[in-house]
C-alpha cells in the first residue's frame, strides 16, 4: 500500500505570480478583484515587478519545492503524482485538478505553500479548492479533495527557519568575542504579511490565530537559537511585526509596519536587527522588495546593521517535514492515530477545518471545501 493512501494524487497549490511584464497588470487583476485597493497602490506595487524584469520569483521557487517534494517521496517510495496550481497565475488550480482528475485520480490531498490560519492564508485557499471542484463537477468531472493541516509550528518549518536566523547573526559577527557584551547581540525582528486587524480578530476557530501562531513560533525560534548559540533565551530581544499593507487608509491593518519599527529600533539605541521572513514560506515579492529592498534601505538611513535570514525555502527538514505532513493526514485518513509533532505551545492545527472557521467577512456564504462545513455543499453541489 502507498503511505499516502487513501490519496491518489497530491496537489501544491501557492499564490501564483507574473513570468513577464505583459502578465503583470492582469496578475494584479487577479489578485485585487474586488477588494478595493487603491489604483495608486496597484501602480506602486507593479513598479516592484517591473524593476525585476515583470517576472516574480515566485513560480520558480515552487518548481525548485516541486523537484525538491519529488525527490523526497522518491526516496520513501512513494509514487503519488504531485500537480501544482495556483490561486492568482498560471498554472491555475482548476487546470491542476482537471489534469489530476484526467488522468484517473478521483482523491486529492492540498498542500498550501501558506503555514498560518487567516482568511487570506487559509480559507481563501480553501475557497479556490471549492471553486475549482464545483467547475470540474458540473463538467462531469467529480473529485473529492482534503488539504494537510497548518504548520507554522511542525519542526520542518521551524527547523528551517531557525538555520535562517543562525546564518544570518552570524553575518553579524554576533556574539562575537565578547558573548556577555548585550550591546553585541542584534534585535531579531520577525516580519509577516500584515492583513486587515478584522480579519486577525477572526482567523482560527476562536479568533485570534493569526497573531498568536506568529508570536507562538518566534518564541520557539528563539529558543533554539539561543541553544544553538549558547546565550540565554531572554537575552534576545525580539518583535513580531508586519509588511506589505495593501488596504485604503481608513481600514484598519496589523501594525507596526517594519519599517517604522526599524527606525524605530534605531533611535532606542539598537545597533544591528536580524530581519527573519517568517510569515513566508519561500522569498517572493514581498520578501525580496518590502524587506530587501525597502526594509534594508531603512535600516541603512537609520544606522543599523542589517541581514534578512532566508526563508524555509527548500530546507532539507522543511521539505522533509512537508512529506510527513502528508503521510500524516493520510494515515488520519485511514483511521490510524499517527503523531502529530508540533513545537510551541499552541499544539497541532486541525485537519479539518471547523464550520466557521476563518470567515469571510465580505461574502460568508462563499463555499470553502475542506473544512467541516464544505460536506453539506458537497452533497448538494458534487456528483461523489
Amino acid at each position: 500500500m502507498d503511505p499516502l493512501t487513501p490519496y491518489d494524487a497530491l496537489v501544491l497549490l501557492s499564490f501564483g505570480g507574473p513570468e513577464a511584464p505583459e502578465d503583470v497588470v492582469p496578475f494584479l487583476q487577479n489578485v485585487t478583484r474586488g477588494r478595493g485597493i487603491p489604483p495608486e497602490r496597484l501602480e506602486e506595487v507593479g513598479e516592484h515587478y517591473f524593476a525585476r524584469g515583470g517576472r516574480s520569483p515566485i513560480n520558480d521557487l515552487n518548481r525548485q519545492l516541486l523537484v525538491d517534494l519529488r525527490a523526497e517521496l522518491d526516496r520513501r517510495n512513494i509514487t503519488t503524482p504531485v500537480y501544482w496550481g495556483n490561486r492568482n497565475w498560471a498554472p491555475y488550480l482548476t487546470d491542476a485538478l482537471q489534469a489530476a482528475h484526467d488522468a484517473g485520480h478521483r482523491r486529492v490531498l492540498v498542500l498550501t505553500t501558506s503555514a498560518y490560519a487567516s482568511y487570506s492564508s487559509c480559507r481563501q485557499y480553501r475557497e479556490d479548492v471549492a471553486g475549482a471542484l464545483i467547475t470540474l463537477a458540473r463538467q462531469g468531472r467529480a473529485l473529492l479533495a482534503d488539504k494537510v493541516r497548518a504548520y507554522f509550528n511542525h519542526p520542518g518549518f521551524v527547523a528551517g527557519t531557525v538555520d535562517g536566523v543562525i546564518a544570518a547573526w552570524g553575518k553579524l559577527g554576533a556574539p562575537g568575542e565578547a558573548p556577555d557584551d548585550v550591546v553585541r547581540l542584534p534585535r531579531v525582528v520577525f516580519v509577516t504579511h500584515s492583513i486587515p486587524t478584522a480579519m486577525a480578530d477572526t482567523s482560527g476557530p476562536d479568533g485570534g490565530a493569526y497573531v498568536a501562531e506568529h508570536e507562538d513560533v518566534a518564541t520557539t525560534v528563539v529558543r533554539h537559537v539561543a541553544e544553538r548559540l549558547g546565550v540565554e533565551a531572554d537575552r534576545i530581544g525580539w518583535d513580531l511585526v508586519y509588511c506589505s499593507r495593501s488596504g485604503p487608509p481608513t481600514q484598519a491593518w496589523l501594525e507596526p509596519d517594519v519599517g517604522d519599527h526599524l527606525r524605530a529600533l534605531a533611535s532606542a539605541g539598537e545597533q544591528a536587527v536580524v530581519v527573519v521572513p517568517v510569515g513566508f514560506v519561500s522569498d517572493h515579492m514581498e520578501v525580496v522588495h518590502d524587506l530587501d529592498t525597502e526594509a534594508a534601505e531603512t535600516a541603512r538611513e537609520a544606522g543599523l546593521r542589517f541581514v534578512r535570514a532566508a526563508t524555509a525555502g527548500t530546507h532539507p527538514q522543511f521539505v522533509s517535514g512537508l512529506v510527513d505532513l502528508l503521510v500524516e493526514r493520510a494515515r488520519a485518513e485511514r483511521g490510524d492515530d499517527p503523531e502529530r509533532p508540533a513545537t510551541g505551545a499552541l499544539g497541532p492545527a486541525w485537519d479539518v477545518c471547523p464550520a466557521g472557521c476563518c470567515p469571510n467577512l465580505r461574502t460568508p456564504d462563499k463555499p470553502a471545501a475542506c473544512g467541516a462545513d464544505w460536506n453539506l455543499v458537497a452533497e448538494r453541489t458534487l456528483d461523489v
